[in-house]
């Protein structure tokens, strides 16, 4: 043998030895980083948790990469076949490796050509340590030859462990359709909004297409060039057989026909609960792990958790608060104060506060920018993209280009009126609708559970219901006469005062002067424990007099919880809005049942409910609900107005539905200057009314003006006539709320009425200031009800 050949022989098969002893050590992870055995045994894509309607319908997603999951049999063949006649003709022939394509590689470099050789099995073997990793494809020559290698083993692995389908399937879960989407059913939902299974041949093969480059071939952004590429994979699909010619002539003569539809965590149905059910399920992943000791991720761990909220009902909730406070916003706007902007001449050091908290001033302090340098910024008109309301129904035409200077764009934005909205069935718990602003995309704050504001009279009811609980009776006659409690002196609007009103009759009309004289008979100590400890509230609750008129700070999910006990004849039912939560694999990790304890007696909730219903009658602070908005039926609930018009609400239920609105600013000093337009029947409402037109006139929820409150059977004998008989027909009375902090004096030193108004021994303080007060229409030719009756005790 000559020396040169001896010396290529001993050069080739040195070669080999490296290579090969290069394959064991990448092998065997001496070097380099490869999954192992038992992560290609059981690979785990990054999946995107998602949200589920009661329906099956999919609200929202959590995740880093966006990617959903399906099996073999949850695929269209025409994907199937798409992508093997465009990726990989050989798939089924091959062993991971294709030899004939690596082997061609060559040829095409030395004529200036590139040539794909990656068989689909490598493919996945690249996404897969792309996702586990992170790696990407290498554009050094060496590192990608290096990963190449890497490849090769995983594919052969893969092979050896996975049928034909089972990588097929794995493969379409893992790949990228840009717009941080992943995986095939993914794709199917965000470029056609149906699912991978009933993909057509053309839909099928424009995701095939734009597997070579999702954003040239991108039908949303480049329509021409993913046309012609779609008709390249179609002509594949002819040539290997899988469409005859004429059906491919078929496909290829049609328009790429989008539905593109995006999930955005900003967008879609119920973005507040979705956030706010985002902190909750980080914390239960914090406290629940895997079977190999982790915790489970909400954005990589492909979670279902099932939730309560109808898709139908949450759109008639959302557009019901878009629509009344587009209106209302109109009347705000026009306000003198607000307007010229005078409504900050008092508050310029909260106005600098609000500068501090913008990103334009932090990134000017970052960049040294002096104090008068970027006042001076602040008031340049600049261009920028605000909030305006333009349509209730397409939030997309709410976004407004402009020219403001950034000062008057954050008075602007802190003009606009915040709402909390929340519908629940109030038996089950199940929460239907949860509205918790105007525009997640520009508000960001939940105004169902994270905010607390003072609830006004619709706090009343729990006063009421104590007092029935202490022998008062609907009948009971009180006094509607000025009242002084250690200093503290309420009034009804405009001074009304006279005579004595039915105890459902003074709920009706929300008379402050009969619920201070409730509170002074039954003791402001024994109340608070009432609610605190029987109601169930959680915040402090001092025991002032003023509580009587909700001198209380709770959010609007607090509030509905404790009105679940009227409709659910005395039982207190914590909402609910997760059903289950299952694993990528469909394995159920928890499930959720309703909280229930009973709180009052079913006599007591049902006749709760029939003085309720009075708030709605003629004469009651909630007419308009009737005689306006066309609500039929048996319909309860309270309003409720703060002082100065800064807070209204609406709190009302059917026997199917309870459900309350809020609406003010988010700072106290921005309101309605008039009690007409700031009061919670003109604030609150009419959301509640727009939402349940919406649910009356939808069949399939099956809710209706004809449902009936379930009388209890000990009542069936007792004689109930219409509790609020002595109020007469006419304007529904109005709520003012115009209080001010000498209406709230201490009342800790007490005064000899029973029980104390304060804990003992405790320190002095003021007590709250705010205050509802909610008048009667004047009728000066009504005559004087006869004066109180106080009930006996054993009543």
């Amino acid at each position: 043998m000559k020396k040169s050949v001896k010396i290529l022989w001993t050069a080739a098969l040195g070669v080999l030895a490296v290579f090969i002893l290069l394959v064991l050590l990448v092998n065997f992870r001496v070097i380099g980083s490869m999954p192992s055995m038992e992560e290609l045994e059981n690979p785990r894509a990054a999946l995107a948790s998602e949200v589920i309607a009661d329906d099956g319908t999919i609200l929202g997603k959590y995740y880093q990469v966006d990617r959903s999951s399906s099996d073999y049999n949850e695929i269209s063949p025409n994907v199937i076949n798409a992508l093997i006649a465009t990726e990989e003709s050989r798939f089924y022939e091959n062993s991971g490796i294709d030899p004939i394509g690596t082997l061609a590689i060559p040829f095409y470099m030395a004529i200036g050509k590139k040539r794909g050789s990656s068989t689909i099995t490598q493919q996945l073997a690249l996404n897969l340590q792309a996702d586990a990793l992170g790696k990407k494809r290498a554009s050094n020559p060496i590192s990608r030859a290096f990963q190449k290698l890497q490849e090769w083993i995983i594919a052969v692995k893969l092979e050896r462990n996975f049928t034909k389908k089972e990588i097929l399937t794995l493969y379409l879960n893992t790949v990228s359709f840009g717009d941080n989407v992943y995986g095939i059913e993914n794709g199917a939902r965000t470029f056609f909004s149906k699912d991978a299974g009933h993909l057509s041949v053309e839909e099928a093969a424009v995701l095939v297409g734009m597997l070579k480059g999702n954003t040239l071939y991108n039908p949303r952004r480049n329509p021409s060039i993913a046309r012609d590429r779609r008709n390249q994979v179609i002509q594949n699909m002819i040539d290997n057989k899988f469409i005859t010619e004429a059906e491919g002539a078929v496909a290829k003569s049609k328009p790429i026909v989008l539905h593109y539809n995006k999930i955005d965590h900003n967008k879609g149905l119920a973005p507040y609960f979705r956030e706010v059910l985002r902190d909750e399920l980080k914390t239960w992943a914090a406290n629940h792990t895997k079977s190999d000791g982790t915790n489970y991720n909400i954005y990589r761990d492909g979670l279902k958790i099932y939730t309560t909220i109808n898709p139908r009902m949450q759109l008639y909730a959302e557009e019901a608060v878009r629509h009344h406070l587009m209106t209302l916003q109109k009347s705000l706007f026009a306000q003198n104060n607000i307007k010229t902007g005078s409504v900050w001449k008092n508050w310029q050091k909260e106005l600098w506060g609000f500068v501090q908290e913008s990103d334009r001033y932090q990134q000017m302090k970052e960049d040294e920018a002096s104090d008068s340098t970027i006042m001076q910024a602040f008031n340049t008109p600049v261009k920028m993209k605000v909030f305006a309301w333009n349509s209730y129904t397409n939030p997309d035409l709410n976004d407004v280009d402009t020219v403001m200077t950034p000062m008057d764009s954050i008075k602007y934005m802190r003009a606009i009126l915040q709402s909390g909205f929340m519908a629940m069935d109030p038996e089950s718990g199940e929460v239907k609708a949860w509205v918790g602003g105007p525009d997640f995309r520009y508000f960001k704050n939940d105004h169902v559970s994270k905010m607390r504001r003072q609830v006004g009279s619709t706090f009343k009811p729990f006063l009421y219901c104590f007092a029935i609980m202490n022998g008062f009776t609907p009948y009971t006659m009180l006094p509607n006469e000025p009242i002084s409690i250690d200093g503290w002196t309420p009034h009804n609007s405009e001074g009304s005062t006279g005579g004595s009103i039915t105890m459902a009759g003074a709920l009706a009309k929300s008379l402050n002067l009969v619920a201070a004289y409730l509170i002074k008979q039954l003791g402001p100590k024994a109340f608070a424990d009432f609610v605190k400890n029987k109601v169930g509230f959680t915040p402090k609750i001092d025991p002032y007099p003023s509580i009587a008129l909700g001198a209380v700070d709770l959010s609007l999910y607090e509030m509905l919880r404790a009105y679940t006990m009227f409709p659910g004849r005395g039982i207190n039912t914590k909402p609910i809005y997760i059903t289950r939560i299952e694993d990528r694999y469909g394995n159920i990790l928890e499930t959720f049942a309703p909280e229930k304890r009973e709180v009052i007696g079913e006599h007591d909730s049902y006749t709760m409910v029939k003085m309720m219903e009075g708030v709605t009658g003629p004469g009651g602070t909630a007419n308009r609900l009737r005689f306006r908005y066309g609500i039929q039926g048996e319909v309860a609930g309270k309003t409720g107005t703060t002082n100065d018009n800064t807070d209204g609400w609406f709190i009302g239920y059917t026997p199917k539905i309870l459900a309350g609105a809020w609406v003010g600013c988010e700072n106290n000093y921005i309101h309605f200057s008039t009690t007409a337009m700031g009061q919670g029947a003109n604030t609150g409402l009419p959301i509640w009314a727009y939402f349940m037109q919406k649910v009356y006139a939808d069949p399939t929820l099956k809710v209706s003006a004809a449902d009936k409150f379930i009388m209890p059977e000990s009542m069936m004998n007792e004689n109930y006539e219409d509790f609020n008989s002595n109020v007469q027909p006419g304007a529904e009375a109005e709520n003012s709320g115009n209080g001010s902090e000498s209406d709230y004096m201490d009342t800790s030193n007490n005064a000899g009425y029973g029980d104390d108004y304060s804990t003992p021994g405790a320190p002095e303080k003021a007590a709250p200031k705010k205050d509802d007060k909610e008048k009667e229409p004047k009728d000066s030719n009504k005559p004087a009800p006869p004066k109180a009756v106080m009930p006996k005790k054993d009543q």
